[in-house]
């Protein structure tokens, strides 16, 4: 969920707030390694203690940071193991989440992917990374609801946060890997939107692959391993 620094102030509470932690620890605001304090963030935001910790325990339950005794609370580190564990899970997981959402009898959600199609052209052209990321994100959404399975849903959501944060990076940082995505996901929508389960599967399994071999380097120069 994006949200404004804004809408959280004024809602402050604890889910709003980490809604607004996440977007910053995704688009890299908030760096990895980066140290947290209740305090820090109580003021950055003009919130009391209470929803602060609260926020922070969704965080850390969601793998965005980590928690030590007599160390404090720190922004989860990116690194090149880290990334490899993710995608390896992704792979099969989204490529059967996507098999499923092809074979949904839902056409009128399934219309929402030639709307997404057309932003996602849009973003590409004008070169905007955050808005391709954006729109992209809300198609996994899609594609997970559509194939109503809870508890692909449930496996998926535990990496996907932490996969999200690869996924901007590759997107503001390398314009190919954008590219790739728009074309091959574009086919992806095709093959939901037909109702091939069979194609959507092994699409989205080897867009993943690809998109996971083509950032390995990237991912190590800018975290390490």
């Amino acid at each position: 969920m994006i949200l404004t620094r804004q809408s959280a102030l004024s809602a402050a509470i604890p889910d709003n707030l980490a809604a607004l932690l996440e977007e910053e620890i995704i688009f890299g605001r908030l760096k990895s390694n980066e140290r947290l304090t209740e305090e820090v963030v109580s003021e950055r935001y003009g919130v009391s203690r209470s929803p602060v910790r609260e926020a922070l325990r969704m965080l850390e339950r969601d793998g965005l940071v980590i928690r030590e005794a007599r160390r404090g609370i720190w922004v989860s580190p990116l690194s090149l193991r880290d990334f490899d564990e993710v995608y390896t899970c992704r792979i099969e997981l989204e490529g059967l989440v996507a098999c499923q959402a092809a074979e949904a009898d839902e056409p009128q959600k399934k219309a929402q992917f030639h709307v997404l199609r057309e932003e996602l052209r849009k973003a590409q052209a004008s070169n905007d990374a955050r808005a391709f990321f954006s729109v992209d994100v809300r198609g996994s959404f899609l594609t997970y609801e559509l194939s109503g399975n809870k508890t692909l849903m449930r496996l998926l959501a535990g990496l996907e946060k932490q996969a999200l944060r690869y996924r901007f990076h590759a997107y503001e940082q390398n314009p190919d890997i954008v590219r790739l995505s728009l074309e091959d996901t574009s086919r992806i929508y095709d093959a939901i939107l037909a109702g091939d389960g069979a194609a959507a599967q092994s699409m989205t399994e080897n867009l993943i692959r690809e998109i996971w071999q083509t950032m390995r380097d990237g991912v190590r120069q800018a975290f390490g391993e």
